[in-house]
């Protein structure tokens, strides 16, 4: 693809934790699979949105830089450890001052970015975590979708970052796939719209089982 396209970057962040062992990180795998492949299914998507995954456990790192959808690879995701969210926060912000392209007098930058989170939990950092989430929301930097997954997820951390908030009530596999596939739908929706309504996030309505929490 060109490098002068307007790119619609999409980070995940993912939290890899020990809470997240076994069925639930196999089923967040699938459902970034699943995620890349229907999104390379829709022309618009294909051309626009760059996929970037964020992982979060006793570190946090970027696994995948923003790639677009036909070179993207899956990496490999293991759960395990404490949950350093304040720190995922942090690389984000890193990943998007050195990946996003600002406009210039030109050529025009990149779409506003779409940021896409998934906990089942807490932060082990919270102080890091409370000064990370106000530095990115003073940002302004992008549209941000939180997904609380299960009990033990608090939303007040996520309410920090982000109005968008998501509670999803069970843990099945088959609720991790409804996630991920609203995230499809968020991306595709969003990528048709970016031209007329820029910089405005679009989501489909939430899941069968998820609630937005006020």
């Amino acid at each position: 693809m060109s490098d002068y396209i307007r790119r619609l970057p999409v980070y995940l962040l993912i939290d890899c934790s020990g809470s997240m062992h076994g069925e639930k990180i196999e089923a967040v795998k699938q459902g970034i699979r699943t995620l890349v492949s229907e999104l390379k299914g829709d022309p618009q998507a294909l051309e626009t949105a760059y996929i970037s995954v964020i992982t979060f456990a006793s570190a946090a790192r970027q696994e995948a830089p923003l790639t677009e959808l036909m070179l993207f690879r899956e990496p490999e995701l293991k759960a395990s450890g404490a949950t350093m969210f304040g720190r995922a926060v942090e690389v984000l912000i890193d990943c998007m001052n050195t990946e996003i392209r600002h406009s210039t007098q030109t050529q025009k930058g990149d779409w506003r970015p779409l940021v896409f989170i998934l906990t089942d939990g807490s932060p082990s950092d919270a102080e890091d975590f409370k000064v990370n989430a106000s530095r990115l929301k003073a940002m302004k930097a992008a549209n941000i979708v939180a997904c609380a997954a299960g009990a033990d997820a608090k939303t007040e951390y996520l309410k920090m970052l982000t109005d968008n908030v998501l509670m999803m009530n069970s843990l099945t596999a088959g609720d991790f796939a409804q996630f991920f596939a609203w995230v499809s739908g968020s991306v595709r929706m969003t990528s048709k719209s970016i031209e007329a309504k820029p910089g405005e996030l679009m989501l489909p309505p939430p899941p069968h089982g998820f609630q937005i929490v006020p």
